[in-house]
């Protein structure tokens, strides 16, 4: 009896369907990356005299992709993995580069909106107002630092193979993150040396280019850098977290 192979466009719908759906069941990881950085932008008001409009919502912002990548995607992966999911999955006619680009589709929706609420809440409640080409151009750094948050949860998802140990190790990296960007949000309290270590962290780079997206005008060199250096963040932890996935717990 013949086999018969689906398009890849339909099983690509149906798992997305099916990912959205497990997110709905689940919405409160999804909330929590959405209230997160909402928080952040309210109680940050007294930011904008000091630093910007651009620069308080882009602070904001990247919590909320470090939550996604950290909080939604490592342990929504690890507790797949840890149910058998991906086994039943890769045992059907579906390709495995599939599966994951499902995954990765619902992660930037959920960028897509976490991005939105934060522009909301800002024009609504700090009058923070942004020019059609800021708007634009913050969407795509706001994929491009996501895309590093996600490949980092992937990094923990594939060298960690029990999915309490995943959410454990998500959590502590998700705190380190939270308190460099407290500390680096206070000019000055940092020696200069070690500012210049956090500029060039992942949080550091990240922020650096939302905060150029969201005044384009302003876009200079060293926004340019700090965007490469994402880029080669996201590939050092995608190509790390590749290698040393494994679909089982075995």
């Amino acid at each position: 009896m013949e086999t018969i192979i689906p398009k890849t466009s339909t099983v690509l719908k149906a798992l997305f369907t099916a990912d959205v759906t497990t997110i709905w069941r689940n919405r409160r990881a999804a909330m929590i990356a959405i209230i997160i950085p909402v928080i952040i932008l309210v109680t940050s008001k007294g930011m904008i005299s000091m630093q910007g409009g651009p620069y308080t919502l882009a602070n904001s912002l990247g919590y909320g992709l470090i939550a996604i990548g950290l909080m939604g995607y490592s342990n929504s992966l690890a507790r797949d993995r840890d149910k058998g999911i991906f086994q039943r999955l890769r045992v059907a006619p579906v390709p495995t580069w599939a599966i994951m680009m499902s995954r990765l589709a619902v992660q930037l929706m959920m960028i897509l909106i976490v991005t939105t609420a934060i522009f909301i809440v800002g024009y609504d409640y700090d009058k923070i107002i942004l020019t059609p080409e800021g708007y634009g151009v913050t969407y795509f750094t706001a994929i491009i630092g996501g895309a590093v948050y996600l490949a980092l949860g992937q990094v923990i998802v594939g060298l960690t193979k029990n999915a309490e140990t995943v959410n454990a190790t998500s959590r502590l990296v998700f705190l380190c993150f939270v308190v460099i960007g407290t500390l680096a949000s206070i000019p000055g309290l940092l020696p200069q040396s070690i500012s210049d270590i956090m500029q060039w962290s992942p949080y550091g780079t990240v922020k650096t280019i939302m905060a150029a997206g969201m005044v384009p005008g302003s876009w200079n060199m060293a926004d340019t850098k700090a965007l490469l250096v994402t880029v080669g963040y996201t590939l050092l932890f995608a190509s790390v977290g590749i290698k040393n996935f494994k679909w089982d717990t075995k």
